[in-house]
């Protein structure tokens, strides 16, 4: 479907038709919705429609008639029944007095220019700013799930130091990790499309475009310090993890072992005394109290085993 906006007082109003200075919404149209659209401003059907592939990467590309900018921007999904973060393109095509962004679904990205809640307001008529301040909303998202992260690694971290730790906790960093990896390779393609923007001399910027635009590209750097900081703390944390996984199973392990010890000790004595031979030279064999003696024997050597392991911390 689309939607065609329109500013009117610092309010964005949604339009009947086409008109000049526009901002067209499309979210993943269909092969009609996208033929009108690309005859209508006279753009290639595959640009309007390349940002409902998910293998696109960010690029920019200058045509003839219109400028075509492909971004990858946040997304949550689920995946492995476990919320997680994934990157999704969006294009945005400049045609002449208009704008229109293309993406495969509702986006949180363009969530407050369509509520009218953006910060500071905006305005359809100047494009590039427009442009901008959605590129610039782009990179806050991004480190606003950035830290949504850093807060589960920080409670699976928790349950750690409390000894809580399960193996799900390993499947969570890993898919923790896997986010991590998807914002890094979107944040670093962004970054090039960005630093390219600066030097397009056919884009007409205002002064004030340009320094929306560095604080874009500020923006973006530091999504992706953060991406990289949280990666090694993510990696660092399954580290960890891992490790009291298994202290936690070596320690099962010498408690069995020292169990088992412990039980061959009667198993040998008894063994020893339940042979087929003659009873003469069998201590005790002949004695009224002799099965007595023995077991109080055998137990004294398994609490004496018990003590030695104690003292070994093998329990």
């Amino acid at each position: 479907m689309y939607k065609i906006y329109k500013t009117d007082n610092s309010i964005l109003v949604e339009r009947p038709d086409f008109e000049d200075e526009i901002w067209i919404n499309m979210i993943a149209p269909d092969m009609d919705e996208s033929r009108l659209i690309a005859q209508h401003y006279n753009v290639d059907l595959r640009d309007i429609r390349a940002a409902l592939d998910e293998e696109e990467s960010s690029r920019v590309e200058l045509e003839e008639e219109y400028t075509l900018m492909l971004m990858d921007i946040p997304s949550e999904e689920i995946r492995n029944n476990r919320n997680a973060y994934t990157t999704i393109p969006l294009g945005i095509l400049i045609v002449k007095n208009a704008i229109i962004t293309v993406c495969n679904e509702d986006s949180i990205v363009l969530a407050p220019f369509l509520n009218n809640s953006f910060k500071g307001g905006f305005s359809t008529k100047k494009r590039m700013r427009f442009i901008y301040q959605i590129l610039y909303r782009t990179a806050v998202v991004y480190q606003l799930y950035l830290r949504g992260i850093d807060k589960r690694r920080t409670e699976i971290e928790d349950r750690a130091s409390r000894n809580e730790t399960e193996e799900s906790d390993l499947f969570d960093l890993h898919e923790l990790e896997s986010n991590l990896v998807y914002f890094a390779t979107s944040l670093s393609a962004n970054k090039v499309v960005l630093e390219r923007m600066t030097r397009y001399e056919r884009i007409k910027q205002y002064p004030e475009d340009k320094e929306l635009l560095g604080d874009v590209i500020v923006e973006n750097g530091q999504a992706m310090e953060m991406t990289n900081i949280y990666r090694d703390i993510v990696h660092g944390t399954r580290e960890l993890i891992s490790t009291i996984i298994n202290n936690k199973l070596n320690d099962i392990m010498k408690i069995l072992t020292s169990v088992t010890l412990v039980m061959a000790i009667p198993t040998v004595i008894s063994g020893l005394y339940g042979m087929n031979v003659n009873s003469v030279g069998m201590p005790f064999a002949n004695e009224e109290s002799g099965f007595a003696i023995i077991s109080v024997i055998t137990i004294v050597i398994c609490i004496i085993t018990l003590i030695l392991l104690r003292k070994k911390r093998m329990l």
